[in-house]
């Protein structure tokens, strides 16, 4: 058993790529070990003990201390199987290099975490959580967590809250972070972290008040961190809620050095009696649509197949995009309907007129709308009632996806739909495209049993 270790001890050394004069042929190292102190000093010209000490600390290099630990292992093992008991030769004082080996201090920073450049990492963030400060927001930089008011102090802006009901919700961003890792793009991916929590807590009617992010990466990178955070900052501007804390995470092996993921949380608050959820919905509503930016959050998976199969890069520029680049249409952030939402109301704050909102994600209207719609009423949709954009009809065309494909699995062109009465609809509708977001009629309520279908599909 034993002679086999040399010959694996040499293999190591020749994948070390080490010098040939360090090498001493297999006969000679098998003989080792049956060699007695002088005769083992001579084979390795060394002293009694088996260590080359007649060197001089000069001339030692790190191949002569591997070699030497090498040959330290081979001996143990053919001793132990031979069940005899010896007692490892202690290395001289003046042979550092074995002991330096054994006794390498790890640290943090060689793990992969470097805590100065994390520090560095967190100096650039506080600017941006400030900017997104409203009066409710207590300060509490450097505590354990954020602090929020429920209610304004002064009595200008107070809510007055009777029956508050809070309102929560998480997302991220999925796989459309690749393409911004790809792109070296960070700076609106944070805007869509946002979007895809803050569109989910206005669906029940809700105010929004604070957000939370995560974000984890496998190397720390202060400028892209940086860039990240902004996109967060700048969406909880448009979503009008406060960046009141986040965690960032730094775990090499869990991803590759320029892999991040993203996660967020959102709270907010709905007067109990003003709380959205469908009930409302009768046989007769109007279905609105409210425009989407694009791809917004969901699809990525096929969306880079697609782009992926035709052999594209990123910064290509077909002609159906209008000489945007593929990049450009797929990064375009997700966007935010809080100011679009809350005006509507505003303005009508004793009648409740949007009796169902739903945001429309991965799944499209089918597998969202339907989530509002109460037992008795079907919505029907009319596909060809809104205008897409382009980056739809050039996904669908090169890729070859079926309609029904797209329909499930994008927005296809509206990100938010409401449910209102057929009497407020062409107001509400008016309002909405007035702050530059187009919102026009997509379909109708029916009698039904809680489904929704295309009106070019059968029943």
């Amino acid at each position: 058993m034993f002679f086999a270790v040399p010959q694996v001890c040499l293999s190591a050394l020749n994948v070390l790529k080490l010098p040939q004069d360090l090498f001493v042929a297999p006969e000679t190292i098998n003989a080792i070990p049956t060699a007695k102190g002088p005769e083992r000093a001579g084979i390795l010209g060394g002293d009694s003990r088996g260590w080359v000490s007649k060197v001089r600390p000069s001339k030692i290099r790190l191949r002569e201390a591997i070699w030497a630990l090498l040959f330290e292992v081979a001996s143990f093992v053919h001793a132990m199987a031979s069940k005899a008991v010896i007692r490892l030769p202690q290395p001289p004082r003046y042979y550092p290099h074995a002991c330096t080996l054994a006794k390498m201090a790890a640290t943090y920073k060689d793990a992969g975490v470097d805590l100065d450049v994390y520090a560095e990492s967190m100096s650039r963030l506080p600017r941006l959580m400030h900017r997104t400060f409203s009066p409710r927001v207590i300060p509490s930089d450097g505590g354990f967590a954020g602090l929020f008011s429920l209610d304004f102090a002064g009595k200008l802006f107070a809510r007055n809250y009777a029956d508050p009901v809070l309102v929560s919700g998480t997302d991220g961003v999925g796989t459309k972070l690749k393409i911004a890792q790809l792109t070296g793009r960070h700076s609106t991916v944070g805007i869509d972290l946002v979007a895809m929590c803050v569109n989910d807590l206005l669906c029940t009617g809700a105010e929004p008040l604070f957000f939370l992010d995560y974000v984890a990466m496998g190397k720390d990178d202060p400028a892209r961190l940086e860039q990240i955070v902004q996109g967060i900052s700048d969406g909880c501007v448009l979503g009008d809620m406060a960046l009141l804390g986040g965690e960032t995470a730094i775990m090499p092996d869990m991803y590759g050095d320029e892999d991040y993921d993203l996660a967020g949380f959102a709270v907010g608050v709905v007067e109990k009696k003003r709380l959205i959820n469908g009930k409302m919905i009768n046989d007769g509503d109007v279905v609105l649509g409210m425009a989407a930016s694009g791809l917004h959050s969901n699809g990525f998976s096929l969306v880079r197949k697609v782009i992926n199969d035709a052999k594209l890069n990123w910064d290509d520029c077909p002609e159906a995009l209008g000489g945007s680049s593929l990049a450009d249409a797929c990064l375009e952030p997700t966007r935010i309907y809080t100011k679009a939402l809350r005006t509507v109301q505003s303005h009508y704050q004793v009648k409740q007129v949007l009796h169902g909102l739903a945001h429309i994600t991965g799944g499209g209207f089918e597998e969202n709308l339907d989530r509002i719609l109460p037992p008795g009423v079907d919505a029907i949709i009319e596909p060809d009632s809104w205008d897409k954009p382009a980056i739809f009809d050039w996904l669908q065309a090169t890729g070859n996806v079926a309609d029904s494909e797209m329909r499930r699995v994008f927005n296809m062109g509206i990100g938010m739909a409401l449910v209102v009465s057929e009497f407020y609809a062409p107001s509400i509708a008016a309002q909405i495209s007035d702050l530059g977001i187009p919102c026009v009629p997509v379909g109708k309520i029916v009698s039904g049993n809680g489904k929704v279908r295309y009106s070019d599909t059968p029943a």
